[in-house]
């Protein structure tokens, strides 16, 4: 309701169905709670560090197909939103690449691409989008000011508002189309470093003048 009366819309949102372990109860409560926002997509952002293991990848792609089907009944877009580590290179296996687009069912789960871990794991969205064209329904802009860092840490001092840092959005929102993608969202999580409202003008002022021009 506090929402609504302001005259917004919850879109979207993380969960985390796997939580307690991934069940079919867990996933149903979920769509039924996404459905009540009348929230369009209900996205899984994350992976626990002691499962980040092949056998567990494909196992967990599974059971998220299942879940994205428990999403579907109610009318919600299951999605999977991406870190770096997803591309981190296990046993000449690289997780996102090998598992997770092959084995995710793209009428069930979309992927909700983050552009700034994808940059940070040295990967190419344009690229991306081009070999699996229309899996990328949602993104997830934010920037960087430095081009290399640790491959798995935040550092918040390197995310920096849209368009204030090294990320070429201009080309990779122009691939929008081949990607699929229907939704994008600015985000911070270094929230503007300590002034939030700054941050998040920067970013609407260089998408609207500059980047989306």
């Amino acid at each position: 309701k506090m929402v609504t009366d302001l005259g917004m819309q919850v879109l979207s949102s993380h969960t985390q169905v796997e939580a307690a372990g991934i069940t079919m109860d867990n996933a149903k409560i979920m769509a039924d709670a996404h459905a009540e926002l009348n929230a369009k997509y209900c996205v899984q952002p994350w992976v626990q560090e002691e499962d980040r293991n092949i056998e567990y990848y494909k196992k967990m792609v599974g059971d998220l197909n299942e879940v994205g089907i428990v999403m579907k009944d109610v009318g919600i877009q299951f999605g999977y939103h991406n870190h770096n580590f997803e591309f981190a290179n296990i046993d000449g296996v690289v997780p996102y690449y090998d598992i997770f687009l092959p084995e995710m069912d793209a009428d069930l789960i979309t992927m909700e691409i983050d552009l700034y871990w994808v940059t940070k794991a040295g990967q190419d969205p344009v690229e991306m989008f081009n070999k699996y064209p229309g899996r990328f329904q949602l993104f997830h802009l934010k920037d960087m000011y430095k081009e290399t860092a640790p491959y798995f840490d935040i550092q918040k001092d390197d995310i920096s508002p849209v368009g204030d840092g090294l990320i070429d959005f201009k080309r990779i929102l122009a691939a929008k189309k081949v990607a699929g993608m229907k939704h994008f969202f600015v985000e911070d999580d270094n929230q503007g470093n300590g002034k939030p409202f700054e941050g998040i003008g920067s970013s609407i002022s260089n998408l609207t003048t500059d980047i989306l021009v």
